[in-house]
């Protein structure tokens, strides 16, 4: 997932040659964060007279070029500029030559950098890539039997983002095993970003002081009966500036198999300052190698966004799941965008491997809930993993009953394993429809517009000769048989049917 974040505050002394007018080099911070792993920043600047040009490097993995900067005196002024999901996103950085202190501060709250960034001159070599490590040749990874259907379960990222500790991991465990969410199919507790340490001087990864024993937490989620998740990626760092697994993947896959780790979601973020693209499905066919290998049934899920065309080749590096778009985000138009897209990748879909539009954002708090029960109803239809983002030892009893309708569930867990796609669109009202096991099909109803509006549904349509058998999944209720059915669909809602003839 390529994910914006928004790094601490970094303040410290800086030390150069008091003579240093030409701010030409490498200006480098490194600080200990709070959890026991390091960030580290690099501004690597280049003056020509009152011009400056060059670049920042966050953790070795992410670079954001200066598109503008200039010198006036000890004043000093950046641009940088860089994509933010659709959008363009400029930020200022602004300050001066502080006798032998350089100190910038953005005027942006999420610069992709620091807020603040005091640093002093290092290495010429301060924030280059890691070196190109050949991946393997191609070849086909044996399918570890996992995932017949979609995955269910919770991912931290969406709610707690960086805050995820082992208490909040327990607590989240203890919620799902009792209220109601593993009896209604809910399985994984996936632990995302920032859990990661340093490594030792045997190369081992050991978790920092969020997670102080990452055995033991395992052994309590599946203690409730539940499986437990993990996350990294094939680059030196993560999204949130933590450690990968590049040049230690036999190693991480061992060590999460020693734990216990039944999940794994695998992120190209600084993988992207080493390999092209192209190296993509040799990279991910590295690590699905690895886990194969370490003895232990470990889910893999690849997130890379959609890039390279991954539900061509998903399968073939042992992928269970891989993501199709854009990271989600807690908004009316996000979901829409991102679900309302899947239809073209209904092929793809099948027992074991599964189109992934992202984690569920149902009860965040910035959607309605018609709009959630709409984001429920279409992930269900795309046979979508169903990995609630929420915070479940605290949410209303819609939001639990959103995510706990067995009804729809069903529909997102049936045994045919086939992915729905749109059967009609007009205007801002759109029919899609998913064939479900014993010739029964699931049909959604969905009103994109800012107004009820009646939907229709025939028969003919859907391939029924004579009278159609009806159930309304939200409602829980068997409808009036016929060759057609009707519905008032509010605004931003759905109807969500299943038909038999």
């Amino acid at each position: 997932m390529k994910i914006v974040r928004v790094l601490p505050i970094l303040t410290f002394a800086v030390f150069c040659s008091a003579t240093a007018a030409d701010l030409t080099g490498h200006w480098v911070s490194k600080v200990e964060m709070a959890d026991g792993h390091s960030q580290e920043t690099v501004f690597i600047l280049k003056q020509d007279g009152a011009s400056l040009t060059g670049k920042i490097v966050v953790n070795v993995s992410r670079e954001t070029p200066i598109t503008e900067g200039s010198v006036n005196g000890d004043t000093v002024s950046l641009t940088t500029t860089f994509r933010a999901g659709q959008n363009q996103r400029k930020v200022v950085y602004e300050g001066k030559l502080d006798g032998d202190t350089l100190r910038l501060k953005a005027t942006s709250s999420n610069p992709r950098g620091p807020s603040e960034f005091a640093g002093k001159r290092g290495p010429e070599t301060a924030g280059d890539p890691r070196p190109y490590i050949a991946p393997p040749a191609l070849h086909p990874v044996k399918d570890n039997g996992l995932a017949r259907t979609p995955p269910m379960g919770w991912n931290s990222w969406n709610h707690f983002a960086g805050r995820i500790d082992d208490a909040a991991v327990r607590g989240i465990a203890d919620a799902m095993a009792s209220n109601g969410m593993k009896a209604a199919g809910y399985l994984y507790i996936n632990i995302d970003d920032t859990w990661e340490g340093d490594r030792d001087s045997n190369g081992v990864l050991r978790s920092n002081k969020k997670f102080p024993d990452m055995k033991a937490l395992a052994d309590y989620v599946h203690s409730k009966g539940l499986k437990i998740g993990i996350y990294s990626s094939p680059g030196p760092r993560t999204c949130a500036g933590y450690e990968g697994s590049y040049a230690h993947e036999d190693q991480d896959a061992r060590m999460y198999a020693q734990w216990g780790i039944d999940y794994l979601k695998y992120d190209w973020c600084s993988a992207s300052r080493i390999y092209k693209d192209t190296d993509m499905q040799a990279v991910y066919q590295k690590m699905g190698d690895a886990l194969l290998a370490s003895g232990r049934p470990i889910v893999y899920s690849l997130c890379q966004y959609g890039r390279q065309d991954v539900w061509k080749w998903g399968p073939d590096v042992g992928g269970n799941l891989w993501r199709t778009t854009g990271d989600i985000s807690d908004s009316w138009n996000s979901m829409t965008k991102i679900g309302f897209d899947q239809s073209r990748l209904a092929e793809f879909a099948r027992p074991g491997h599964w189109n992934d539009p992202d984690m569920l954002e149902v009860g965040n708090g910035k959607m309605t809930d018609t709009e959630y029960r709409t984001h429920m109803s279409l992930w269900s239809i795309l046979a979508a993993p169903l990995l609630a983002g929420n915070d479940l030892r605290d949410m209303s009893k819609d939001t639990l009953d959103i995510l706990t309708n067995r009804e729809i569930i069903a529909v997102d867990q049936d045994s045919l394993g086939k992915q729905g796609t749109r059967k009609r669109q007009e205007g801002d009202v759109e029919v899609w429809v998913k064939p479900l096991s014993n010739g029964a099909q699931a049909a959604g109803l969905f009103n994109r517009g800012d107004r009820e509006a009646k939907i229709t549904i025939t028969a003919a349509e859907l391939g029924i000769k004579g009278k159609m058998k009806i159930r309304n999944l939200w409602t829980h209720k068997n409808e009036t048989k016929g060759d057609q059915f009707s519905a008032m669909v509010p605004s931003h809602g759905v109807v969500m049917l299943k038909i038999s003839r």
